[in-house]
């Protein structure tokens, strides 16, 4: 607009000044000793603005010349820019997408050529973050330094620094330090959510409860951490508070937090574990029944059915009306069960169990009915449950009854001839009972044939028991095949079966 502006001036002024020069035909006389020039008016005024526009382009060119180091100055330092910027571009496009080792090597070239501390602070700290996901954390310590020192007094610089510096050492589980460097930005400001998230995370870690607990409840009043994750986090941490507060501090703690908080279940249980320790069973169990009105959890129900027996009564009708708007969950069937059982309503709680039983097969079931039909002189029964609980935790195997356990080892057994360990000996087609204790059972088959003899050291070696010339028998042949093999000894050397031909022992 300003250049059709400037146009339009230029030509209402070229037809202004051919208008005048129209009407005043005079001449412009200049005396100049020796000289007499005279001229026309019209050509007087374009040669003044011919030599005007000759003396403003040679005063241009003059300055262009004379302004050409400087100009070449600025290339090169523009040039160096948009290089360190395409580095820097490059190095964490690598980052974000995980290639490390590239990024490295474009953010170091960055560090080794760069004049400006923003782009170092930038690279040091891109370089750092690369280094720590590559595991090396000493070439990622030195390029936080260099970031610190590129940082100098800038505030924002230094807060980026050790934002980035903290967040790594929480990854690598170094809250302690994380929190040296966290604590002033929290302190400075308390709207520097990030750096409140992060510290958060540091007390999860360290495990201070009351810290998670106070900066949860910052960060949810600020709207800046989810309600889910945010509930996730109080409970843990008021539940920690409440167990390690015990009975002195338990009304500071529960009287801090809201209604719904309170029927938590962590909340919950800790709340009531507390008041039960105290025998004030009452308060426990409205801490209890609120949290069930709310959801029926599993571990909040069975807190719930164990009192003593004179609170049973009550505790039964309660969940008795739970029942009603809830017929089919295992966890309070088996609650009504466990109730039961206490107040020693056999019937009913064996009816109960048995409910709950076929909605889930639960090793807490089992066991329960285990113990009921103990009680009730029912062995058998209590056993059978007894060892499906077994199984359903995982403990113990479920074994056929029937079944035989394996042979003991008895390698180490000093009493025990390793044959492997005699001397070689010739031996005829049939040999004597071996003296291991692997061949208790052995019997020679062909018991009319003349005794084996013995050639070699061994032959002064004779039996001290006599060999059974008793006919076998079916219950001697079963007890021989039944009888397990010992480990370690080679079976192939102490067979029963007749040698066909003299044998290397």
């Amino acid at each position: 607009m300003r250049t059709w502006f400037w146009t339009l001036l230029v030509f209402v002024a070229a037809v202004a000044l051919a208008l005048l020069l129209r009407d005043h035909s005079g001449n412009v006389l200049i005396i100049a000793q020796p000289w007499r020039i005279e001229l026309s008016l019209t050509l007087a005024v374009l040669l003044i603005l011919a030599a005007f526009i000759i003396l403003y382009v040679l005063l241009r060119v003059m300055a262009w010349i004379s302004g050409g180091p400087e100009r070449f100055r600025s290339w090169r330092s523009l040039r160096a820019e948009n290089r360190d910027h395409e580095l820097l571009e490059n190095g964490w496009i690598n980052v974000l997408e995980g290639r490390y080792t590239e990024a490295e090597k474009e953010l170091s070239k960055v560090l080794g050529r760069t004049r400006s501390s923003n782009r170092k602070v930038l690279a040091g700290l891109a370089s750092a973050r690369a280094s720590h996901h590559l595991g090396e954390f000493t070439r990622r310590d030195q390029a936080l330094a260099l970031a610190n020192e590129a940082a100098g007094t800038d505030a924002r610089l230094r807060e980026a620094a050790a934002t980035v510096a903290a967040e790594m050492y929480l990854d690598q589980n170094r809250p302690q330090d994380a929190l040296v460097l966290l604590q002033p930005l929290q302190d400075a400001s308390s709207r520097y959510f990030h750096a409140t998230r992060l510290l958060l995370r540091a007390h999860r870690q360290l495990r201070n409860h009351d810290r998670v607990y106070e900066l949860t409840r910052l960060l949810l009043r600020r709207g800046v951490i989810d309600k889910a994750e945010a509930t996730q986090l109080i409970e843990t941490s008021a539940a920690a508070r409440l167990h390690a507060g015990g009975a002195e501090g338990f009304k500071s703690i529960w009287s801090d937090l809201k209604a719904e908080e309170r029927v938590l279940p962590d909340i919950a249980l800790a709340g009531a574990a507390i008041q039960a320790a105290q025998a004030n069973h009452d308060e426990a169990s409205k801490i209890l029944e609120a949290a069930i009105n709310v959801k029926l959890d599993a571990r909040v129900l069975s807190a719930y059915s164990q009192c003593p027996p004179e609170h049973v009564a009550r505790r039964l009708s309660k969940a008795e009306v739970w029942l009603k708007s809830h017929p089919n969950d295992s966890a309070l069937l088996a609650a009504l069960g466990n109730l039961c059982l206490t107040g020693e309503l056999w019937g009913q709680g064996e009816h109960y169990l048995l409910r709950s039983m076929k909605i889930r097969s639960d090793m807490r079931i089992h066991a329960l009915l285990g113990n009921l039909y103990d009680r009730l002189g029912r062995p058998a029964d209590a056993m059978n449950h007894w060892r499906l609980a077994s199984s359903v935790a995982g403990v113990l195997p479920m074994l056929p009854i029937n079944r035989a356990l394996p042979a003991a080892d008895t390698r180490g057994d000093p009493m025990l001839i390793d044959v492997e360990s005699l001397p070689e000996t010739t031996m005829a087609r049939h040999a004597e009972a071996p003296q291991a204790a692997s061949a208790a059972d052995f019997m020679d088959e062909d018991i009319s044939g003349p005794q084996p003899v013995l050639t070699g050291p061994s032959a002064s070696v004779r039996p001290s028991v006599p060999v059974d010339r008793r006919p076998e028998t079916d219950s001697d042949l079963d007890e021989y095949f039944d009888s397990a093999p010992i480990p370690g000894v080679d079976l192939s050397q102490t067979s029963d079966r007749p040698r066909r031909g003299p044998e290397r022992y």
